[in-house]
């Protein structure tokens, strides 16, 4: 419901705050005091049209704010929530309009910068307003399905349609997408051929081509190692480095051995030790540098196997820039091709399974769509008798309001089924069905969207209605209906009605009284006690002189209601 409006430097209006109360609440006052205006700027901040004629002379700016409380499960936190606007489920909201005399209009909700389109649709969601001009959502063919499956409480079987329409589309996908492959295949199927037979004859490794270009690499130097490891050899032959240290050894040891050396301390003994571990080291270090020649030379290098190796890294990359793919890559490019190869050559096996699978699904869904129809048919029926109820009272017996339901084009029909639905109307006997939004002008309108508005009396998620003198050309019994009907609705809803009758004023739960103020033609609402109620009321009954009689009509009336 809505919990507060906020109106400032709005035409006429200099500053004007409205809290709303539950249940029913008349609008009344004399024409041109102002009620009109407060819709208007209802309207600007629910993301109506903007125009800076709308600002009050003098001032900067006009600004409209309206606050409401959605309950936790209302659609307006899903839409917030995909349009990135921060909102926790169960806060109020604030959707604000500013219109400047310089720049262009902003738009708000909880403050946040939003555009006029997304406050117009949140506003779609939180208030209905029904009226001789106002173009609500019962009279646009776009809801029609959407209210008629509330009315009919279809949500389970549209989540059924809307499930097995996903599946089937991706059931439709899937065979597509295979028969897309295997036409795909098929024409390329010579070439398949050969090409996975030169893969089967190559047979690559996973990164076979990066090895064989690192092996290349050491192949290249082979006769350089080997002229090196013979150089090396007959080196150390020639020199006869062995036998040298040998000899160096033995003399070395005589030193150390001489009478007085051994085991001596002093600088001569010390160096002549030294000297013999010295050529002793020396040896060991020779005979690990014969050994480790010995294995070089003993190494499978071998410079033929260069040949092999580059042939083979050649066809890799070959084959590489064949199927244009990193030859690193081959034996992914081998399974791929081998698979493409394999599903022409099994032929339509699997193709008639994936049409199988998609049969299967397109046959769900038609069930569930017609479950889905079924249900609507028995609704529109239900609904139509409901209204026809509700327009016998309003003065509104000659139209006729029917729901037509009509197949969509199989490429239309989908996740919300296989009809669209719009509600029609006939205004006399014979004279045909035509759309809802032409039925009527003025008073005639808004009574029809009351009449729908109570057979559809929990479709829709708005929580606050307004109806802006749906009682307009009528009175007696019909204003009496109208009155009971706004009571009725008020009941689960927050209703709000400008009105110039009587009979819907004493109706109403609470009472504003809308007038103008002061000298310059400002508006100013008051909220009226029960014997400023009465006086009101009295006013509406009798016109300008206020009899007697006529307050105690109002008190009848006020007794009745």
């Amino acid at each position: 419901m809505m919990l507060s409006l906020s109106i400032r430097d709005f035409v006429l209006i200099s500053r004007l705050d409205l809290s709303p109360a539950e249940g029913f609440t008349a609008l009344t006052g004399e024409t041109g005091a102002g009620k009109s205006i407060i819709l208007d700027a209802l309207s600007l901040a629910l993301g109506g049209q903007a125009d800076r004629s709308v600002i009050r002379h003098g001032a900067a700016q006009a600004s409209v704010a309206a606050e409401f409380a959605p309950p936790a499960n209302h659609p307006i936190w899903a839409l917030l929530a995909a349009h990135g606007v921060a909102a926790a489920d169960g806060e109020t909201l604030k959707l604000k309009r500013l219109v400047r005399v310089e720049g262009p209009a902003r738009a708000f909700i909880n403050d946040q910068p939003v555009s006029a389109a997304l406050l117009a649709e949140a506003g779609e969601l939180l208030v209905e307003v029904h009226g001789q001009h106002a173009a609500s959502s019962l009279m646009r063919p776009a809801v029609h399905r959407r209210l008629l499956d509330q009315f009919a409480g279809n949500d389970a079987l549209l989540a059924a349609c809307a499930a097995t329409h996903v599946a089937r589309i991706e059931a439709r996908e899937a065979r597509a997408a295979l028969e897309a492959e295997a036409q795909s295949a098929a024409e390329a199927q010579a070439w398949l051929q050969e090409t996975v037979a030169e893969l089967s004859k190559l047979g690559p490794q996973p990164g076979e081509a990066t090895r064989l270009t690192a092996e290349r690499a050491l192949l290249m130097q082979s006769e350089r190692v080997l002229e090196a490891v013979a150089e090396a050899t007959m080196a150390l032959a020639a020199a006869d480095t062995e036998s040298a240290l040998s000899r160096a050894s033995r003399a070395a040891e005589r030193i150390c051995r001489l009478p007085g050396f051994e085991g001596a301390e002093g600088a001569l003994p010390e160096a002549a030790k030294a000297a013999c571990e010295a050529i002793e080291r020396a040896m060991i270090e020779m005979r690990e540098a014969e050994s480790a020649i010995a294995r070089l030379e003993r190494m499978p290098i071998d410079a033929g196997d260069l040949e092999g190796v580059e042939g083979r890294l050649f066809a890799v990359r070959a084959m590489g820039r064949k199927l244009n793919c990193d030859p690193d890559q081959l034996n992914v490019q081998w399974e791929a091709l081998a698979a493409r190869l394999e599903l022409v050559e099994a032929g339509e096996v699997g193709i008639a399974a994936a049409r199988k699978v998609e049969r299967a699904a397109e046959a769900r869904w038609h069930s569930a769509a017609h479950a889905l129809s079924e249900a609507r048919r028995g609704a529109a029926a239900r609904l139509e008798r409901a209204i026809a109820a509700e327009l016998a009272p309003l003065k509104l017996g000659r139209a006729t309001i029917r729901v037509a339901l009509t197949l969509l084009a199989p490429d239309e029909a989908g996740a919300t089924g296989a009809e669209r639905a719009e509600f029609e109307a006939e205004t006399n006997a014979g004279a045909g069905f035509g759309p809802l939004r032409k039925v009527a002008s003025g008073g005639e309108l808004a009574r029809v969207s009351l009449a729908l508005k109570c057979a559809l009396a929990e479709a829709g998620s708005a929580g606050t209605l307004i109806f802006d003198e749906a009682d307009q050309g009528v009175g007696g019994a019909v204003a009496a209906a109208i009155g009971e009907r706004l009571v009725r609705l008020s009941s689960s809803r927050q209703v709000l009605a400008v009105t110039h009758s009587p009979q819907v004023a004493a109706a109403a739960d609470a009472h504003w009284l809308v007038e103008k103020a002061g000298k310059a033609g400002g508006t100013r609402l008051t909220t009226l006690d029960a014997g400023t109620r009465q006086e009101e009321i009295a006013r509406m009954l009798s016109g300008a002189e206020i009899t007697d009689e006529a307050r105690a009509a109002a008190g009848r009336l006020l007794e009745d209601a």
